[in-house]
């Protein structure tokens, strides 16, 4: 009976390992690239991240408090802030969040392929790139 049991542990341990790691394995990817305060605009910095979905990957619903110009470098991506039309980009194309903007759709369009794309923010200086949206 005890050797049950701990079958039983170990394959339900083994489990969740496994689904972590192929969880972790999907998430998004975010890189920093650069930080660097705005010259001649007091206490606001430039940031740009490299941003990469995994196949099939979405984003929670979010916000950034600042203003943020996208241009995805590969593959395709749909974005929709409230109250906007929701749009699929594409290598080259460009999309804007505003400050005030709560970011509601953000995803990989493939299931097979990665997409990529560059996100600029100008922010308050030290501030987080992203928040929950409240």
């Amino acid at each position: 009976m005890r050797h049950r049991f701990l079958f039983w542990a170990l394959m339900s341990g083994l489990a969740t390992v496994q689904s972590i790691t192929v969880m972790a394995a999907e998430a998004t990817k975010v890189a920093p690239l650069v930080t660097k305060d705005l010259k001649g605009i007091p206490g606001k910095e430039g940031a740009m991240l490299l941003v990469e979905y995994p196949p099939g990957g979405t984003d929670h619903i979010h916000r950034h408090n600042a203003s943020v110009f996208v241009y995805v470098l590969e593959g395709s991506v749909v974005m929709q802030v409230h109250g906007g039309k929701e749009v699929t980009l594409t290598k080259g194309q460009t999309f804007f969040e505003g400050p005030d903007d709560i970011h509601v759709v953000g995803r990989n369009v493939s299931k097979t392929d990665p997409a990529k794309f560059i996100a600029f923010f100008v922010k308050d200086k030290g501030a987080p790139p992203v928040m929950p949206a409240e």
